[in-house]
């Protein structure tokens, strides 16, 4: 899959990406409690995507690494298409060759089709749970 391609509501998601940014772990107040967080722009040939890496993944990737994000899931904020990567997904670090280098990254980012901010799919909290 490509950043380009990317749509608010999916999961199972698998990219190969270059780290462009990656923010340091912080603790933020959800209605699940606190969790431990950290952020990151990550790109591929196609363009850009903020990622929200949760819990163990939090602070786990630096600047300039190329890897593979398995098993993420995207949210939309702000008209703009998001990643996630929980406990369930995984990051495997690549060869440097395996990802575009920065500098041939596209500084476009994915829309959401809707303006509405849609932060977690629905399924990942179960019937009644919302």
């Amino acid at each position: 899959m490509e950043i380009s391609s990317l749509k608010e509501g999916m999961d199972g998601i698998t990219l190969k990406v270059r780290v462009l940014t990656a923010g340091k772990p912080k603790i933020i107040n959800t209605r699940r409690g606190p969790r431990t967080i950290s952020e990151a722009v990550v790109g591929d040939k196609t363009g850009r995507v903020k990622l929200t890496l949760w819990g163990k993944h939090a602070g786990s990737i630096k600047e300039g690494e190329a890897i593979e994000i398995k098993d993420a899931w995207s949210t939309s904020y702000r008209g703009e298409v998001q990643l996630n990567l929980g406990v369930k997904g995984t990051i495997r670090k690549l060869g440097d060759e395996e990802a575009p280098q920065a500098s041939d990254i596209p500084d476009n980012y994915p829309k959401a089709s809707s303006e509405t901010p849609r932060r977690t799919p629905y399924r990942r909290f179960g019937p009644g749970r919302r």
